[in-house]
């Protein structure tokens, strides 16, 4: 059994996975065992979508993140490690800062993936041990900070695309007010919906039998819908919500107070700002795919990245 170490960096948070590959006789239906995960809002790709380039606060906020995550690495004793690092360091101009920065710190360069990769990892974490009533084929949507990842799929990848679409992208584009404004939910709605449509030409979306939603806009957006007064993330993983579910907390997110959003016993401070589109996207994905109902999975690209170091 080998011990390995998964990072993936995205355009709002960074997280690591240590965890412990199956052997190679226990079989398909065979599981990681969790050593550690590790979340950490760093906001990497804050103004990306402006400026073109990454902020030097922004890289120092994922160097102090990363060396953390890299002393756990050593302490844990994994035996592989790997970094991918996802929208914001595609889009940025001085991606080759940040590239030095995480050579620096971690020992190993970050791979940065493109979005058709990116999107064959979280398919292939996602897709492990589905729950009962989860047919083939699997419409994964992976909503991150910059950018969304759409596959379908069944025992593996049919297709997939990235989109330039993601929490962070969309309320720095459009959702300015506190709350926002009816004219800037608007605009974003017609900006994701525009997406949402594009990706869905590309990919077989609305043949899927299963929608299975990723990332922490998804994860939180159950949390909120279940009342929970606390992060669990056992509740989370493979929750089912119907659409009318997360209808009612977009329309709640979007018409709520940051201060108000911040007092949600569930959300994590980095995310308060950007829910409002995050859940917005889901939403929209369900309408445009005409699918009446989203399992969230704690699995996603972590799990992706930590499996193909078998």
């Amino acid at each position: 059994m080998a011990r390995v170490a998964a990072i993936d960096c995205g355009t709002n948070s960074i997280r690591l996975l240590v965890a412990d590959l199956p052997a190679s006789y226990a079989g398909p239906g065979a599981q990681l065992l969790d050593v550690t995960r590790r979340m950490e809002i760093v906001r990497l790709g804050e103004g990306v979508d402006r400026t073109g380039r990454l902020s030097p606060a922004a890289i120092e906020r994922t160097r102090v993140a990363l060396a953390g995550y890299a002393s756990a690495i050593e302490e844990l004793g994994a035996d592989r490690v790997r970094m991918v690092a996802t929208s914001a360091t595609r889009d940025a101009e001085n991606a080759d800062d940040f590239r030095a920065m995480v050579t620096e710190t971690l020992g190993t360069p970050p791979e940065v993936v493109t979005g058709d990769e990116e999107a064959r990892l979280s398919f292939t974490g996602a897709v492990h041990g589905l729950p009962p009533g989860s047919h083939a084929p699997y419409l994964v949507v992976d909503i991150g900070g910059g950018s969304t990842e759409f596959v379908v799929g069944g025992r593996q990848v049919d297709a997939a695309i990235s989109v330039d679409m993601g929490c962070v992208r969309m309320t720095e584009r459009h959702l300015h007010g506190d709350p926002p404004t009816a004219a800037e939910i608007e605009a974003a709605q017609a900006d994701i919906t525009a997406q949402v449509d594009r990706a869905l030409a590309a990919v077989p979306g609305r043949d899927a039998k299963t929608l299975v939603g990723l990332a922490g806009s998804v994860t939180t957006v159950v949390a909120i819908a279940r009342g929970l007064t606390e992060y669990d993330p056992a509740r989370i993983h493979h929750a089912r919500l119907g659409y009318d579910e997360v209808a009612k907390v977009t329309a709640d997110m979007l018409a709520a107070t940051r201060a108000e959003r911040l007092a949600v016993p569930v959300m994590h401070p980095g995310r308060a700002d950007v829910i409002g589109a995050g859940a917005m996207v889901l939403r929209t994905v369900m309408e445009r795919a005409e699918i009446s109902s989203v399992v969230a999975s704690e699995h996603d690209i972590l799990d992706g990245i930590a499996w193909s170091l078998s």
